[in-house]
């Protein structure tokens, strides 16, 4: 099955990322591609999960290709679970 770029990323900085098709795999210049959109959308604010949503891939796709294009990523945020302490 031939496979059309502009069905998988959009091309340049400036272009928004369409979403990728389940299960088609992306590599190589592709994948690096994503890396600068994938990151100033992250950096914008937009968690991984919605990155992810409009994709239409998972949370560990966005994930490693944030991390193999060296984003830092944020931590996980809310409230911040503590045991309460033990009566003596």
């Amino acid at each position: 099955m031939a496979h059309d770029q502009d069905d998988t990323t959009a091309r340049g900085e400036g272009a928004r990322v369409t979403a990728i098709p389940k299960g088609h795999r992306v590599t190589g210049d592709a994948r690096a591609a994503l890396v600068p959109q994938l990151r100033a959308r992250y950096e914008s604010g937009e968690s991984i999960r919605a990155i992810a949503t409009s994709l239409g891939r998972s949370y560990g796709f966005v994930h490693a290709v944030l991390l193999d294009g060296g984003v830092t990523l944020r931590g996980r945020g809310g409230a911040v679970r503590r045991r309460p302490k033990a009566s003596t």
